[in-house]
């Protein structure tokens, strides 16, 4: 069977339309974040955390123990246990997702910031803490998500952070 060229083109034209409908519709499929409700990991299941990072303090992996390095002067006088409890903390903790959208939360300014270098990630996870109408919430930068924090396990995962 042989095509002309004006045929050839037309299967082209309509090959390149699929390609774009499908690579567009599988780019908005990837990137759209399914509800979320009630209680979830702060971080992936399987994550591995290789450093952290706060404003006065950065915690990193030194083979299978951990090192701090004080960015700013601090009060923080946490030895090695404290900061594989602090890691072990942010690795297992869940939290409730919460009710506020992402843009409310975007007007406010961050109150604290935490960086966390993940194994396999290229960039850090971010995560801002905001005191909103004294109540604390967590925003997952990365997947835009929004956690609900009660004050005493805010105060567990910013050790540093003046409450």
């Amino acid at each position: 069977m042989r095509l002309s060229r004006k045929a050839w083109n037309n299967v082209v034209i309509i090959s390149m339309l699929l390609m774009i409908f499908f690579f567009n519709g599988l780019h908005k499929k990837l990137n759209t974040q399914p509800v979320e409700e009630g209680v979830q990991a702060l971080l992936p299941e399987q994550s591995f955390i290789l450093a952290m990072a706060f404003p006065e303090l950065k915690i990193e992996r030194i083979g299978t123990s951990w090192r701090s390095q004080s960015l700013q002067e601090t009060t923080w006088q946490g030895d090695e246990q404290q900061l594989e409890q602090l890691v072990e903390l942010w690795q297992h903790q869940q939290l409730t997702i919460a009710s506020l959208p992402v843009s409310k939360i975007s007007q406010a300014s961050a109150d604290y910031v935490a960086s966390v270098w993940l194994a396999g990630e290229q960039l850090p996870a971010v995560y801002q803490l905001y005191n909103i109408d004294q109540q604390y919430y967590l925003l997952d930068k990365r997947l835009q998500r929004v956690f609900e924090l009660e004050q005493a396990d805010a105060a567990k995962l910013f050790p540093l952070y003046p409450f």
